[in-house]
Formats: structure tokens, C-alpha cells, sequence
């Protein structure tokens, strides 16, 4: 299973999905340096996630705080929306 995150004007686009088998090559993809203020994640062809690719977004979120960033999440999928509010942090989650 494979898996992108391509630097686009305005961001990062991530491709493929977000599970344990790519949680790994994921998280060092997405914490490219960037010298935008915000870090801008779109999840558009984003298929599935599961709870290791909810732990890779908290990892780029704190990646980001650290290089004085913050981050953003556009167009989440419907599962990791679902799975925030199971897990109860979808207050902790920077979704647009």
C-alpha cells in the first residue's frame, strides 16, 4: 500500500490512506519543511484512515508547534471525522 503527500501552492495533498501500513512513510513525508506559517493538509483522496493515521496527525501537529507553525486539516474523510468524535478528540483536531 502506498502512500503520498505532494507539496501543492497552499500546501500538502495526501494520497492513499492513512492506516498502520503507511502511519510510518506518512508521518516523515509530512513533516517537510515548509515557510508557510500553516501547515495545510488536504485529505480529498484520502480513502480510509484508522487510529494510527489519527496519531500521525496529532505527530505532523506537534511537528508543526515545534517549528513555531500551526497546522490545518481541509477536506477531512468522513471515517476520520467519525473516529475523532469515537476517540473523543475532535476538539483537538484542527478540521476546516
Amino acid at each position: 500500500m502506498s502512500v503520498s503527500v505532494e507539496a501543492r501552492a497552499g500546501g500538502f495533498h495526501v494520497v492513499g490512506d492513512m492506516t498502520l501500513e503507511t502511519a510510518a512513510s506518512l508521518f516523515s513525508k509530512g513533516i517537510q519543511i515548509s515557510t508557510e506559517p500553516t501547515l495545510v493538509f488536504d485529505l480529498t483522496a484520502v480513502d480510509e484512515v484508522d487510529s494510527s493515521g489519527l496519531a500521525v496527525l496529532f505527530g505532523w501537529m506537534r511537528a508543526a508547534e515545534a517549528q513555531g507553525k500551526t497546522l490545518r486539516i481541509d477536506n477531512p474523510p468522513a471515517n476520520l471525522v467519525s473516529l475523532a468524535q469515537v476517540y473523543d478528540v475532535s476538539d483537538l483536531l484542527p478540521l476546516s
